[in-house]
């Protein structure tokens, strides 16, 4: 098999196996068959003497008994659900084994996955792999933990201080699901895909939250990364998509976990949010008293209940102003004698 290539980048090629429980019940009996030929020369030998026919049964049981049948088990290998394994044939891309079931490949094949072993940086946790009996004789020839899971998987990085647009330092995390799409450019046009991603991650965190402050100024069209996370996590996922292409990585879902000022300017940034929420609800009280006046003297001056000059009417604006705006109840004061 021949390895196909687009450009620089190794295309994935889909390897139609060889069912392995047939071969492992063939390979069972001729190994049989060949320590049954051993023994039987051996009785030949010491029966009738050295003669050609002894020494071919001797050979040829031990050489697929103890040499070629220990070679065909180790092309066996067992495959999850979600799982492939990607081959190597000296040093050639040979191709990929996907699908549960169990299978048989050429022996000389070697699995390689340059992310096994290391550390996940989705869990912090070393990358570890249960074999079965079966695999822990193909494991000596590239097998068993250097599967590739194809699962939907999850990296959570380490909040990190970040300066927003405004310059103002923030601390956030993110939480992005990714699945490997790709496992011929997985392994070969990058040296650790895990890793890759992690660093990437990390990158285009850094390029989206340097594009918008962390809270609107007042604006309603202004995107903020408070106030725009399903916008941000949008332009975070496309972004990170870009940069792991190379890599036959699907980025599924990328959101904000974790957002807050740094520690350094939080309380002054609480401060400013306050005294930022005091005085829109003062703008908003005062244009609710100052309709409410409006309103009384249109009414009053419909019905003809009172007829007041342009001093008495500044009078009753500012004795309704500082009732309706005023932040404590106001005592009432009866005027027993008349107004002029």
């Amino acid at each position: 098999m021949t390895t196909i290539t687009k450009g620089r980048h190794t295309e994935e090629a889909v390897l139609k196996a060889t069912r392995g429980m047939a071969v492992l019940v063939i390979n069972i009996l001729l190994t049989l068959a060949g320590i049954a030929a051993f023994i039987y020369g051996v009785y030949v030998l010491a029966s009738y003497g050295s003669g050609p026919l002894g020494i071919a049964l001797i050979v040829a049981g031990a050489l697929y008994s103890f040499v070629v049948g220990p070679l065909v088990f180790c092309g066996l290998k067992i495959l999850k659900p979600n799982e492939a394994l990607v081959l190597t044939l000296f040093g050639r891309y040979y191709g990929t084994l996907k699908g549960a079931g169990f299978f048989w490949v050429n022996p000389f094949c070697a699995a390689v996955n340059p992310a096994a072993g290391t550390t996940n940086p989705a869990t912090a946790a070393p990358v570890t792999t249960a074999l079965t009996s079966m695999e822990n004789l193909s494991a000596l020839f590239g097998g068993g933990s250097r599967k590739i899971s194809l699962k939907a998987m999850t990296l959570a990085n380490d909040r990190q201080k970040i300066n927003d647009q405004m310059g103002n330092p923030v601390i956030i995390s993110t939480v992005v699901i990714w699945k490997v799409i790709n496992t011929a450019k997985a392994v070969f046009d990058v040296d650790n895909y895990k890793e890759f991603l992690s660093i990437q991650c990390d990158s285009a965190l850094r390029n989206i939250v340097s594009l918008y402050p962390y809270d609107s100024a007042g604006s309603d069209n202004e995107q903020s990364l408070r106030g725009s996370s399903t916008e941000i996590a949008q332009k975070l996922k496309d972004e990170i998509q870009a940069k792991v292409e190379v890599a036959g990585l699907e980025i599924t879902e990328a959101r904000i976990t974790h957002l807050s000022y740094a520690e350094e300017i939080a309380a002054a940034m609480l401060q400013r949010q306050q005294a930022s929420a005091v005085v829109d609800a003062k703008q908003m009280i005062v244009e609710g008293a100052v309709g409410i006046v409006e309103m009384a003297l249109r009414k009053l001056g419909e019905n003809e209940v009172i007829h007041l000059d342009e001093e008495r009417k500044a009078a009753m604006v500012s004795n309704l102003l500082v009732v309706l705006c005023g932040s404590k109840d106001i005592q009432p004061v009866v005027n027993s004698g008349s107004i002029y």
